[in-house]
């Protein structure tokens, strides 16, 4: 059970070394993305099955959103379309397909704690939070999961520092996030969790859990196209793994290797992914 964000991701790429100041030709696509929904779409094309909490608008980007979860395999019996605008997430890449800056907007349709049903998390093997949700949501579903394992992804700097109070007393499962964004959670002590995946991109990644800390290495990609949607990748798959009943590193491993497939692409979950095209890599 993924409860995050569900919104359009507005991508755009200069065709060359991008002038400062000035227009620049290139590309701008407009698919659906979200962080939640990405790792709700990476669960499903590899073939675990997924709900999605979640909420959209009534717009023409809310209805791109929906058709294009339905198609990939998500469970929407739970997610809902209200009044308004559709959350954007717009990214600026540079010409080699690395993250120049982006700006997330995502007040538009939002969940609050009444949104989040005790019976429906409990219901699941596994909870997925990330920190498009207000701080007050993301507290209910923690306490409304229960036992149920819980992975968390903060998705942003400015959203872990304001996550830090909510996580202070509650114990999860899994928290995977760039190395920013896990100091911004652990300014003032250490969050309560039996696995920390910190993810570095191109340099690797580090699990750290009860028996340790472990190394991870990146897989070499030769031809990065577009970054969006990695890390994404890499938790949706790690938890993919896990489900089957993979080690924390074996896990990570086939994280790692989703997220190459990824970036070598210029769709934020690749349409193609399988679980035999990720196993290829390994």
């Amino acid at each position: 059970m993924v409860v995050g964000g569900a919104n359009v991701d507005v991508v755009a790429r200069p065709a060359s070394r991008a002038e400062a100041a000035t227009s620049n030709p290139g590309t701008i696509s407009v698919t659906a993305g979200g962080v939640g929904r990405n790792i709700a779409e990476v669960l499903a094309r590899l073939g675990t099955p997924v709900s999605l909490v979640s909420a959209v608008g009534g717009d023409h980007h809310g209805d791109l959103v929906v058709e294009a979860s339905s198609d990939a395999g998500i469970d929407l019996t739970h997610l809902r379309q209200v009044d308004g605008a559709t959350g954007a997430y717009v990214a600026l890449l540079d010409a080699d397909g690395e993250l120049v800056g982006g700006v997330a907007d995502m007040a538009a349709a939002e969940l609050g704690p009444d949104d989040v049903e005790p019976a429906l998390l409990r219901s699941a093997d596994l909870v997925v939070l990330d920190g498009n949700l207000r701080p007050e949501t993301l507290a209910a579903a923690i306490d409304a999961a229960g036992t149920v394992p819980i992975a968390l992804d903060p998705v942003s700097v400015p959203k872990s520092a304001r996550l830090r109070p909510v996580l202070a007393g509650r114990r999860l499962f899994l928290i995977s996030a760039g190395v920013a964004e896990l100091a911004a959670l652990s300014a003032g002590g250490d969050p309560d969790a039996e696995l920390v995946w910190e993810r570095r991109g191109p340099d690797g990644s580090t699990l750290t859990g009860p028996a340790g800390a472990a190394d991870l290495p990146a897989l070499f990609v030769e031809n990065v196209v577009d970054v969006t949607g990695a890390g994404d990748a890499m938790l949706g798959a790690f938890l993919h793994a896990w489900l089957g009943g993979a080690t924390g590193a074996e896990a990570a491993a086939y994280g790692h290797a989703a997220a190459a497939l990824t970036v070598a692409s210029a769709h934020t979950v690749r349409p193609d992914l399988t679980d035999e095209l990720v196993r290829s890599l390994l």
